[in-house]
């Protein structure tokens, strides 16, 4: 949220709303990874309406995801699957 270009989305919102919007991404990553969580959002492309999300931004999220992963350790093979699913969601995301 800190970040100078993708810190907009973000900007102007309430702290339930912003914790609503984490336990919801956490929910939608759970339940699309077959773990027991159950996603009661609506569908990306849905979500990202209307957001003019870019391929700037996306490149910038990529960026962090990928700073997390490195904190975080993880595998090699992990770190490709969460990679490529993540990749999945993109033409539902990026707008222009």
């Amino acid at each position: 949220m800190a970040d100078q270009l993708l810190g907009r989305f973000w900007n102007n919102r309430g702290d339930d709303g912003i914790a609503r919007e984490k336990q919801l991404l956490i929910d939608f990553l759970c339940a699309s990874a077959g773990g027991p969580m159950y996603y009661t959002g609506r569908d990306m492309k849905l979500i990202h309406k209307g957001m003019r999300i870019s391929e700037a931004d996306w490149q910038a999220f990529l960026g962090h995801l990928n700073a997390t992963l490195n904190t975080f350790q993880v595998p090699t093979q992990e770190r490709t699957a969460v990679l490529a699913f993540i990749e999945s969601t993109k033409a539902d995301i990026i707008e222009i």
